[in-house]
């Protein structure tokens, strides 16, 4: 058995407090984002979702873009 098949028998639950439950409503699932184009405050947001693996950051042409990921 493989660990991706492995991981999906599991019922996994990522908690969110409500300030990163709306900040993730908001992002485009379509379109990365410039990190920097948030507020301090919201990049703290991002990074604490980029730890919980729900957004993920990729660079692009020398900036730091986030985009949410695919559940």
């Amino acid at each position: 058995m493989k660990l991706n098949e492995l991981i999906k028998t599991f019922d996994v639950k990522v908690y969110m407090t409500n300030e990163e439950r709306e900040l993730l409503e908001t992002l485009d699932d379509s379109r990365p984002r410039p990190l920097t184009s948030f507020p301090e405050r919201e990049q703290v947001i991002i990074n604490n979702l980029i730890r919980k693996s729900v957004i993920s950051k990729v660079l692009y042409n020398g900036s730091v873009m986030v985009l949410p990921n695919v559940l």
